[in-house]
């Protein structure tokens, strides 16, 4: 008979792996939070510069239409009422996303909802499109071939590293469109960030639990397996497999941080890039997320890469081959004893954070309650 010294070992400590283990430890289980970094949170971990919470891995905007998750979130720690309202900048033209009125009065010189649903459904006709099989497809059946080639075709091509013939529908679809002046780029009914950044949230998430950190569980994979009666693993499901089927593709990305002296350099927290030529999608600037008023800013140039072994995975590549490979793991995963998958890793999706923390409940009353 086995003596477990933990009910369950998570590995990762980001925001499925903290979940899961503060509902498992409030159920009377026993966790052990293991991360292969020195800081825990995963991707939603914050560095704080000029006293500013930097977003190291890009930005993280909590937004959701599931009161229990933002009321379970909120009860961990309290979010502010920042509203995500992004800003699209092409050869020093700005325009606002997503589209809205603001967006066809400055492409169209329209100034009702009536006007430009009539120009959208010109557009559409002139297009001959029914059923959109690609992104470019999509969008052009949405807002017409020049918004797309404006501020869609080029800034996809840039974070995606292929033609947008050859990326699915579901991307555009993700972007609202709006026939009222509205800039907010969510359309769910709670959004917001933690009150003094995602550290706050992720460290009270595993208060009083074990965490052991600079811990690679592949290197460490044996001793640790056999002190825990179950695993959750957050990581990439080909590396848990030994890449079996082959890797999943992912797309990765690099960042350039900036302190500057000026106390607002761009006046929102996101202006993305839609030229071809600036090599970076999109520029962050950390202070706006929380209402900042420091002296000082903080910004992040955000260079999408082609994903290498080394690079850290950012966006899964959803399409039909990784797809069937993905299937293959997943049957793995099924059969696998003591064994349970859940994030965006693991899952191979890319889930916003408020499907990652209703999954991460929703696994740990059905195993661990």
């Amino acid at each position: 008979m086995n003596m477990w010294e933990y009910d369950f070992l998570v590995v990762g400590s980001g925001l499925f792996g903290a979940t899961f283990a503060y509902k498992a430890t409030k159920a009377g289980k026993r966790c052990l939070v293991i991360d292969r970094r020195d800081r825990a949170g995963g991707n939603v971990y914050c560095e704080s510069k000029e006293n500013i919470n930097v977003h190291i891995y890009g930005a993280h905007i909590f937004h959701t239409s599931n009161r229990m998750v933002w009321e379970f979130v909120n009860s961990i720690t309290p979010f502010n009422r920042y509203c995500h309202s992004v800003l699209a900048k092409r050869k020093n033209k700005i325009y606002n996303l997503p589209f809205n009125m603001n967006t066809f009065y400055q492409f169209w010189g329209v100034t009702t909802p009536k006007e430009a649903r009539g120009i959208v459904q010109k557009l559409r006709a002139a297009s001959g499109i029914t059923a959109p099989a690609n992104l470019e497809e999509q969008a052009v059946y949405s807002v017409g071939p020049e918004i797309y080639e404006a501020l869609i075709k080029d800034y996809t091509e840039k974070q995606w590293g292929r033609s947008a013939r050859e990326l699915p529908a579901e991307i555009a679809r993700r972007l609202p469109v709006r026939f009222s002046y509205d800039n907010n780029y969510f359309d769910d009914a709670y959004q917001g960030i933690p009150i003094g950044g995602y550290n706050n949230l992720i460290g009270k998430l595993l208060g009083g639990i074990e965490v052991r950190l600079s811990c690679n569980y592949f290197q460490r994979r044996d001793s640790l397996c056999g002190i825990a009666k179950n695993i959750i693993f957050t990581g990439r499901i080909d590396e848990y497999f030994e890449f079996k089927y082959g890797m999943l593709d992912y797309r990765s990305l690099r960042f350039e941080t900036e302190t500057m002296e000026d106390d607002n350099f761009q006046g929102c927290s996101v202006v993305n890039y839609c030229d071809p030529e600036t090599p970076f999608t999109r520029i962050i600037e950390h202070k706006h997320f929380e209402f900042g008023r420091q002296e000082k800013t903080v910004i992040t140039r955000e260079f999408p890469l082609k994903w290498e072994k080394d690079l850290e995975p950012y966006y899964p590549v959803n399409d039909e081959k990784n797809n069937r490979i993905f299937a293959q793991y997943e049957s793995l995963g099924r059969a696998e004893p003591r064994t349970f998958f859940g994030g965006r890793l693991a899952e191979y999706k890319y889930y916003d954070m408020d499907r990652v923390v209703e999954n991460a409940i929703t696994l740990a009353r059905k195993i661990a309650s």
